[in-house]
């Protein structure tokens, strides 16, 4: 399961401390289409509240931008649900920039989630109204598990997946000829952010509007990348320790306005990365192994040993196509045990509310006059 490694957040995998290296990206957004407003299917809004999007995240207390000025935003109510996250937009009352409101979340058009750590069966919402999500790694360690992993989470969030190749520069060897099967259909960019490659390519994927969310381990360069297309240092960096692992820099989501340019979201690194999806997202990842599938001789064939099943032949045959039908598998489980972890939590706040409404009912009945 995944496990956040997000270097002194807190239990939800956010540090309330503002960053202010942000502040001058954000006092640049002067509406909210430089917010990435799109006039998107919503409510309307009445009177007496505004628009304003969710720039980075703490506990109880949330950083925002209305496309006017920087706001600290509390929520109205305890209650208040879906609890906001990085690029939500949201409705505001109040005048003072310093102590608003938060009123409620307008609906999400996408949103990347995960499995929250420690094996529960909660989705960790990661970012929301997002367009793209910019998978990062090391062109010479990309893992092609993970990066599996990664894309049926983002094809499950209603974004568009990017994979991003860091530290071009330095590799000595290119990404491992199974990528290609792992990124079938999702474009692949290798970037260099201390000589620039890529970053051309990159600027292209972004544009006015568009929010683009890094996600990735520590360490494979994703600040430095945000700092390389702005041209200017707008989020800490640190060297990678001598071991080569990474260190952590972002301790928070950071939604960064960059005029000219689109929206980026950092986020904290992590260690593992847990899926929160379906089927039809697993289905989108693996579409090689859905594509063999259809060849077999049943309709139902669960590749396990059935005759004439054209999977198995052909992970036979190759390699590549084994371990990606071993992927297939391990996630297919992971997926099905969160589903089943989380039709028990289910029946069992059902059952919660059930013995509660009964043990008030019978309350009732002990307080009633009428009883003799």
């Amino acid at each position: 399961m995944g496990v956040d490694d997000s270097g002194g957040a807190d239990a939800r995998g956010e540090d309330p401390r503002h960053d202010e290296r942000d502040d001058a990206a954000l006092r640049s957004a002067t509406s909210l289409a430089d917010l990435g407003w799109t006039g998107y299917d919503s409510p309307p809004i009445p009177e007496g509240v505004r628009a304003a999007r969710i720039t980075q995240q703490g506990r109880g207390v949330w950083h925002g931008h209305d496309g006017r000025s920087e706001l600290v935003l509390r929520a109205r109510s305890r209650s208040l649900s879906p609890s906001p996250v990085t690029g939500d937009w949201v409705l505001v009352s109040g005048e003072n920039d310093a102590d608003a409101l938060i009123e409620g979340v307008l609906p999400r058009r996408s949103e990347l989630a995960r499995a929250e750590a420690g094996g529960r069966s909660v989705a960790q919402v990661i970012a929301a109204n997002v367009d793209v999500v910019a998978i990062c790694a090391p062109v010479d360690a990309v893992n092609p598990r993970r990066v599996e992993r990664e894309l049926t989470a983002v094809w499950s969030s209603g974004a568009t997946p990017v994979v991003v190749l860091t530290k071009a520069d330095l590799a000595v060897d290119g990404p491992p000829a199974e990528l290609d099967a792992v990124c079938l259909g999702v474009e692949v960019v290798s970037v260099s952010s201390a000589t620039g490659e890529g970053l051309h390519r990159l600027r292209e994927v972004l544009g006015a509007g568009v929010t683009v969310v890094l996600i990735g381990p520590s360490g494979v360069g994703k600040s430095t990348l945000v700092n390389a297309l702005v041209g200017t240092e707008v989020l800490a960096t640190q060297e990678v320790r001598a071991d080569g692992k990474g260190r952590h820099t972002t301790t928070s989501r950071h939604l960064v306005p960059l005029p000219g340019i689109g929206l980026l979201l950092d986020t904290p690194g992590m260690r593992e990365f847990a899926p929160w999806a379906d089927e039809d997202a697993l289905s989108e990842t693996f579409a090689d192994i859905d594509a063999l599938a259809r060849e077999c001789r049943f309709s139902d064939c669960a590749h396990e040993h059935e005759p004439g099943c054209a999977v198995l032949a052909a992970a036979e045959a190759d390699e590549h196509v084994a371990a990606r039908l071993a992927s297939w598998r391990a996630l297919q489980r992971e997926l099905a045990w969160l589903a089943r972890r989380g039709d028990a939590r289910l029946m069992a706040e059902q059952r919660r509310r059930w013995i509660a409404m009964m043990k008030e009912g019978q309350s009732r009945i002990r307080r009633d006059p009428r009883r003799g």
